[in-house]
């Protein structure tokens, strides 16, 4: 089986069609999204649709969670929040239903998905380092656990201590656990523009990050056709 692994898609529908058009020219047979479907993007609406009518695995991540709900925005940014009250208003009452009913953790085949962080999954917390993974693997019960959240792709690796870095494509190896970022299709911020996305080869054991061009500037017309905050569109020439 080879399972595309998506995450942090956030309204980009054309980040999002690029890279389902790719898994399958790359003969992938099962998807997996990691949270995140909704916020920032001009297109929540079809990208949700598209989500869900695909049956795929899904867990929740914070946008989901508080534009699923009417919860309070004090937490984020002005441009976030802007986003997540524009979403709220373009989606149905049984979207934002679906949205709130998805788990925070769920165990697919062997390996686990998580948007942010095992140990406390409904905090959303952050991992960048080797203390933030370190956290996660004490709680950690499948060989491969994938997670985003954070936009940057990375992965990390426990053995007789945890150790991690960027990646293109590794082996996984027998004795060994993996908290692997699988980066974001919707809204890079490691730097680089291109729509993100993992295949993950069950019968080699193999994880191969996948980094593409999309149509960039339709996606930045619609944000601000929408009148949503510049800054949106305006990051996503730097994946940042």
């Amino acid at each position: 089986m080879k399972y595309a692994i998506l995450a942090d898609i956030h309204g980009n529908l054309e980040g999002l069609e690029t890279i389902l058009n790719d898994a399958k020219e790359n003969d992938c047979t099962h998807y997996a999204c990691l949270g995140d479907i909704v916020g920032y993007g001009a297109n929540p609406k079809e990208c949700l649709d598209c989500i869900k009518e695909s049956g795929m695995p899904v867990v929740k991540g914070n946008h989901d969670e508080y534009i699923g709900a009417d919860m309070d925005l004090s937490g984020f940014n002005d441009a976030a929040a802007a986003a997540v009250i524009w979403t709220r208003q373009q989606l149905t009452d049984e979207d934002r239903k679906w949205l709130s009913s998805l788990k925070y953790l769920r165990l697919v085949s062997n390996f686990t998905l998580v948007h942010a962080t095992l140990d406390v999954p409904r905090k959303w917390g952050y991992v960048f380092n080797k203390l933030d993974a370190a956290a996660s693997f004490t709680y950690q019960n499948t060989s491969v656990c994938f997670f985003g959240h954070t936009h940057v792709p990375v992965a990390f690796i426990r053995d007789s201590k945890v150790h991690g870095g960027t990646y293109s494509k590794f082996k996984i190896d027998q004795g060994k656990k993996y908290f692997i970022n699988v980066g974001s299709i919707g809204q890079p911020r490691d730097g680089d523009w291109r729509a993100a996305y993992v295949i993950y080869d069950m019968d080699e054991g193999t994880v191969e990050l996948r980094r593409l061009e999309y149509d960039k500037e339709t996606t930045k017309q619609k944000i601000l056709a929408a009148g949503l905050p510049e800054r949106l569109a305006e990051r996503l020439d730097y994946g940042k």
